[in-house]
């Protein structure tokens, strides 16, 4: 049993390694990566392949999530109407700022894409749906943590801890609740350089009737894309779109004020 419940835990180890590299992976990645024989890798990979679930390129030899993921997720999915709510205004809000946007929900401590609507141009964003982030280094992170009691916040980051993704990530529990307390008080996040290099991004909560956070909606563009001159102006917009959702879910409390970034 052991042994059985060791090769389980791998193989679903194995799928989310595979899931956070758009470009796939290769046996001797997976076995670095998780540091597990490459033998054992060899044939994890070669079975979830045969039920399926991964797929290998012929030419690269790196293997992929394959489309039987997301028919067993489709259920799920079907079942959040957010998603549907929120695409003409993630649309809409990608036309006003040039950039590509987000909704998010936090599930398990950690930040998860659930929809996307992505910017025009030559620049891809190396996100996708179903994607999972921490919650310290990413503006859709902070911005779904923000309203969260602080016990709740502090065994979250227990539990996740503050890895540093990039010099400039939050790295300590009291600079994390700070920028917290920034969020509360202008309404939006930001996520200037703490996730991915060159990568800055703007996000806002979503409320729904009770007045919980269940979402969030956030835009992301390089430096250069969403320059610190754009900041003030991108921050209303996501702020916007953030109400628009919040009052389609039932959330009628007075607008928030749209406050400078900080």
């Amino acid at each position: 049993m052991s042994a059985v419940s060791t090769a389980i835990t791998r193989a679903f180890d194995i799928l989310e390694a595979i899931a956070e590299r758009e470009r796939g992976m290769t046996t001797s990645e997976v076995s670095r990566r998780l540091g597990i024989p490459k033998s054992s890798a060899s044939y994890i990979l070669h079975t979830l392949e045969q039920r399926g679930y991964l797929k290998r390129q012929a030419t690269t030899r790196r293997y992929q999530l394959s489309l039987k993921i997301l028919n067993i997720t489709r259920h799920l999915l079907a079942d959040l109407d957010i998603r549907e709510l929120a695409r003409p205004t993630l649309r809409e809000l990608v036309e006003q700022s040039g950039l590509t946007a987000h909704l998010a929900v936090l599930d398990q401590g950690e930040a998860v894409y659930i929809e996307k609507i992505e910017a025009p141009g030559f620049v891809r964003m190396n996100t996708w749906i179903g994607r999972r982030l921490p919650v310290h280094s990413t503006s859709v992170g902070k911005a779904l943590v923000a309203y969260l009691d602080e016990a709740t916040v502090k065994a979250l980051i227990k539990e996740r801890g503050l890895r540093k993704q990039t010099p400039k990530t939050i790295a300590s529990c009291a600079e994390f609740m700070h920028e917290l307390a920034r969020v509360r008080e202008h309404g939006f996040a930001i996520d200037d350089e703490e996730n991915s290099l060159g990568v800055r991004c703007v996000a806002a909560p979503v409320f729904d009737a009770a007045g919980c956070v269940v979402a969030s909606i956030g835009v992301t563009g390089t430096t250069t894309q969403n320059d610190l001159r754009r900041l003030p102006r991108t921050a209303t917009l996501v702020k916007e779109a953030a109400r628009k959702l919040s009052q389609q879910l039932g959330y009628r409390s007075p607008r928030r004020s749209l406050g400078a970034p900080h």
